[in-house]
């Protein structure tokens, strides 16, 4: 090797090295959410624009199938932060169900928002009821969503058989819209925020009447066999285009979740942020009006919760 190139080589290292190093240096953080026709996408890109606008990281809002898919790609280290439902999170933190293959060390950041089940059909259909889904088309929700989770717990609490009383699609929310309106299914699941943008569509379609079917008669049963996971709620007539009457449903809420290896300093960080910058998320969409400290309790997340969000809200008066 020459004079020349020996230089040019350690030219080459020095230059390779100071870009590894600024490599280095570069902070991302990569944000699991949901389809675009939910709640979860939008929050979580208002998130990503919060983090990257204010702590310094080049935060990005992942397009998944859902809370399963979220949870996946946190313990497989390939997100930091994940929207999730509670009864999806503690399968994950307890290794059951969908993730028989492992536990998921997963830790709570924040409690958001109770996610409400819509089970949603249109006028002509002949559904009135969940017993009214038997020999129907049915879409119970994508097959990386939690909303496919709670819709067969909910579907067996009916007494009705997943598999044998109905032809199944696995759609998302806007894929489950489109079914519909072109009479490919007669009724979906899906658990999401009020109002969940897809279903709104579905409810101002030209010529057709949204209807919600009640179901908050099973949630005493589905909590005898999952846990103290649901409760009963409503989802007030007007919520939606031409609702005219309270849908009663089944509620779970949503956490925000992390895995154990995120530092307490930026738990922390990430926490105060949210709270600090609530109304720039409420301007994104409503349901982040729900980010309210007396939400965050042990009570309301089946996982507990990460040091540095503990710090936080101790230090707002909250007791853990």
């Amino acid at each position: 090797m020459n004079k020349f190139t020996k230089v040019v080589a350690a030219a080459a290292l020095l230059l390779g090295g100071g870009l590894l190093a600024a490599s280095a240096q570069q902070k991302t953080m990569a944000i699991g959410t949901g389809g675009t026709g939910g709640v979860y996408y939008p929050l979580g890109g208002g998130l990503a624009n919060v983090i990257s606008k204010y702590m310094g990281v080049q935060a990005t809002a992942e397009v998944t199938g859902g809370s399963v898919d979220n949870l996946k790609l946190i313990g497989a280290e390939k997100s930091e932060v994940g929207f999730t439902m509670a009864d999806a999170a503690l399968d994950a933190y307890k290794g059951e169900d969908k993730f028989k293959s492992g536990k998921i060390p997963l830790r709570a950041l924040m409690v958001l928002y109770p996610n409400r089940m819509h089970v949603v059909t249109i006028d002509g259909t002949g559904i009135e009821k969940m017993e009214d889904l038997k020999g129907k088309r049915v879409s119970t929700g994508s097959p990386g969503s939690a909303t496919e989770v709670m819709a067969f717990r909910l579907i067996e609490a009916a007494g009705l058989d997943k598999d044998k009383d109905m032809k199944r699609e696995r759609l998302g929310a806007a894929e489950s819209v489109n079914a519909i309106k072109d009479r490919k299914i007669d009724a979906f699941f899906w658990v999401g925020g009020i109002p969940t943008s897809a279903v709104t569509d579905l409810a101002a379609t030209p010529g057709v009447k949204l209807k919600l079917v009640d179901h908050a008669a099973y949630v005493d049963k589905m909590n005898q066999k999952y846990g103290n996971l649901y409760s009963k709620g409503i989802i007030k007539a007007g919520s939606y285009p031409g609702q005219d009457k309270d849908n009663a449903n089944a509620d779970v809420w949503n956490i925000l979740v992390t895995n154990d290896k995120m530092s307490d300093q930026t738990a922390y960080d990430l926490v105060k942020l949210i709270m600090d910058h609530k109304p720039e998320l409420v301007a994104v969409h409503r349901e982040a009006n729900s980010f309210q400290l007396e939400n965050q309790k042990a009570s309301n997340s089946p996982v507990p919760f990460h040091p540095g969000a503990i710090k936080y809200y101790k230090e707002k008066g909250l007791s853990f």
